[in-house]
């Protein structure tokens, strides 16, 4: 399925699809917070409204950065899980995070983030296999 994209620039093609406000803070909750359902996603301390939530997770899982499930238990309940595609974001969530405490701290309260001190490469896998044994423990 061909997509429309602003130009074959690939920062310009990423930008089109996790650019916007929400998507990468929806990919942030779930891959560090561990946020898997739509209201706990929507509980974030953001407060996205559920249309835009909505629309998000849609586009999120069009392009296989995400994908859905239903819960064993509960057959009306959503899961939503990063794919690897999505979990291979994480280098950019944390370079966000650092350059953030690092230079938004004169504008506004930055959450001091545990583990932020560690070698970049150290912060990634460790995100990134904390993840991955959240996601074995639920399949």
């Amino acid at each position: 399925m061909e997509k429309e994209f602003r130009s074959g620039c690939p920062i310009s093609s990423t930008l089109d699809v996790v650019g916007d406000k929400w998507s990468l803070l929806i990919i942030r909750d779930m891959l560090v917070k561990h946020k898997k359902t739509f209201k706990e996603i929507s509980d974030s301390d953001e407060k996205i409204a559920p249309s835009i939530l909505s629309a998000r997770l849609k586009l999120l899982e069009t392009y296989k950065l995400i994908f859905k499930i239903k819960l064993p238990k509960n057959k009306k309940e959503n899961i939503y899980l990063l794919t690897p595609k999505g979990i291979s974001l994480t280098p950019i969530i944390v370079e966000f995070s650092l350059w953030g405490t690092d230079n938004m701290r004169e504008f506004t309260t930055i959450d001091n983030i545990d583990g932020l001190n560690l070698d970049k490469s150290d912060i990634i896998k460790s995100v990134q296999d904390c993840y991955s044994a959240m996601v074995t423990a639920h399949c």
